[in-house]
């Protein structure tokens, strides 16, 4: 099924979720550490970039220094849909507030500091009321 490709559409749409948990961006060299289970996996040239819960990258003794807080748009964005990561951005930038997206088939993640997820959501939230 082909994804939503309207902004506006999308930006209405986009229902953010809060994931439960604290996720950390780490690296490693090999494969996945026993018990580490990454929602993100990037290959990169310097080690493979892996976003995991909290709680398995202290487990596995993964070092890490950025903790963030994972919201899922669950709309279902179009991979070649133009517009919503930057309007989503600049949003967040405008209040204040760091993000790293990652699209998936189906969605669009966005990382954001654990500390201010709430007042994230709360942005998203109203962007999608402003945007209907």
């Amino acid at each position: 099924m082909a994804g939503e490709s309207d902004l506006r559409t999308l930006l209405s749409g986009m229902s953010p979720e809060l994931n439960p948990g604290r996720y950390v961006f780490t690296t490693v060299e090999g494969g996945v550490p026993s018990g580490v289970g990454p929602v993100v996996t990037v290959a990169e040239r310097e080690g493979t970039t892996l976003v995991v819960r909290r709680e398995e990258a202290d487990a596995a003794g993964m070092a890490y220094d950025y903790v963030a807080g994972w919201i899922t748009l669950t709309v279902h964005s179009a991979l070649d849909a133009v517009g919503l990561t930057a309007a989503v951005a600049k949003e967040l930038a405008d209040a204040g507030l760091s993000c790293n997206v990652v699209a998936g088939f189906h969605h669009d993640h966005l990382f954001v500091p654990h500390e201010h997820a709430d007042r994230a959501m709360t942005v998203l939230e109203d962007m999608a009321r402003r945007s209907a």
